[in-house]
């Protein structure tokens, strides 16, 4: 039922060369549908040994028998993001599913911003951190956006996280851009409605990928229940499939908070 509907759909995943991007691109292929992977430089999905490069995850997705190909643009660039939306349009025809992905509490010159809070952190990271979690699932909306209104046809589904939706003493800056993007989505899908295009957005629990485990130390989850321990990629992609899917047909503005 979560995949139904997506044999021979065409699809951008932003952010998809390495963590849960990487998992919805694979999700999405598998389920039948074509997949343009994306992220900043090709080597990126080396960066925490989860592939040998972007164009390798394409390749692995055509091992599925759908066509992939990989495009590096840096989305904090609102003309890199327009040449990315045009070059997926132009590799698969048109796009049918765009999941905002790319993202992540990144510093400006650091894995993380440190100091990581309202008042210390520097404007550098300010800018870093909303840039890649907020303009840049704005821009590639704006642009993809345009082209599903013209087709009146479409699923975008961006990726807010379960920080947006509670208080924080670390990360402020990446939860209220999280928090941002979930805002936008509900005003988006409103704009979209009249021309049948579906804006949701997932925002994910904690979930085991490789910059999850490369940025925190991890306690051991003996004893807790399946809905207390860290999520996997698969539960995640779960439910992007779903709202890319047919079956959320009716659903749209809405937010799926995962809580863990």
């Amino acid at each position: 039922m979560q995949t139904m509907g997506l044999q021979g759909k065409n699809a951008l995943v932003t952010g998809s060369s390495r963590g849960l991007g990487k998992q919805y691109a694979l999700d999405l292929a598998r389920a039948g549908a074509n997949v343009i992977v994306h992220d900043v430089r090709d080597s990126s999905a080396a960066e925490f040994n989860e592939a040998p490069s972007g164009r390798a995850v394409a390749e692995e997705l055509r091992a599925f028998g759908v066509r992939s190909a990989f495009v590096a643009a840096d989305l904090a660039d609102p003309a890199q993001a327009e040449r990315l939306v045009n070059e997926a349009i132009r590799e698969l025809g048109s796009l049918d599913i765009v999941v905002n992905n790319a993202g992540g509490d990144i510093g400006f010159n650091t894995p993380r911003p440190d100091p990581n809070d309202a008042i210390d952190i520097s404007v550098e990271d300010i800018r870093s951190v909303v840039e890649r979690n907020l303009l840049s699932a704005m821009y590639v909306c704006k642009f993809a956006g345009a082209h599903m209104r013209e087709r009146r046809s479409g699923k975008i589904v961006n990726v807010g996280s379960v920080a947006g939706h509670v208080p924080v003493t670390a990360g402020l800056i990446y939860a209220a851009a999280k928090t941002g993007v979930s805002s936008y989505t509900r005003s988006l899908a409103e704009q979209l409605r009249p021309f049948d295009v579906n804006v949701n957005c997932i925002s994910p629990a904690p979930t085991f990928t490789g910059r999850f485990l490369a940025t925190r130390t991890v306690k051991s989850e003996e004893g807790k229940s399946r809905l207390q321990r860290i999520a996997q990629p698969e539960d995640m992609s779960n439910i992007v499939l779903f709202l890319c899917g047919s079956a959320s047909d009716a659903m749209t503005g809405e937010t799926l908070v995962c809580w863990k």
